[in-house]
């Protein structure tokens, strides 16, 4: 790892309803992540995080494009671009992230 924090490179877990079905089915995880991360910097973060309970399998990542919104009276603005990544462990359970905020 470059040296690196951890927390530097997981922002926050994503937290929506397609996660949480993700988390509960296939035992993945999805974080927001730097976007200068690769995915050994990733698989290693998460690993640390979460301690000796996980063992990452696999690392997916992907790049969310902003999307135009509307401020104010009708002015456009876009929302931000980040990175995503989908961590799939191995664990008999599905970790509850929630706890772990």
């Amino acid at each position: 790892m470059s040296g690196r924090n951890p927390y530097d490179i997981l922002i926050r877990p994503v937290l929506t309803e397609k996660a949480v079905r993700l988390n509960e089915k296939e035992n993945k995880l999805v974080f927001e992540v730097a976007m200068d991360a690769n995915k050994i910097e990733i698989r290693k973060a998460v690993e640390d995080i979460l301690g000796d309970k996980v063992k990452v399998k696999e690392v997916r990542t992907m790049i969310v494009k902003p999307k135009q919104k509307r401020v104010g009276f009708g002015k456009p603005g876009y929302t931000k671009k980040w990175k995503k990544a989908i961590v799939r462990i191995e664990s008999e359970e599905p970790i509850n992230i929630a706890e772990l905020i």
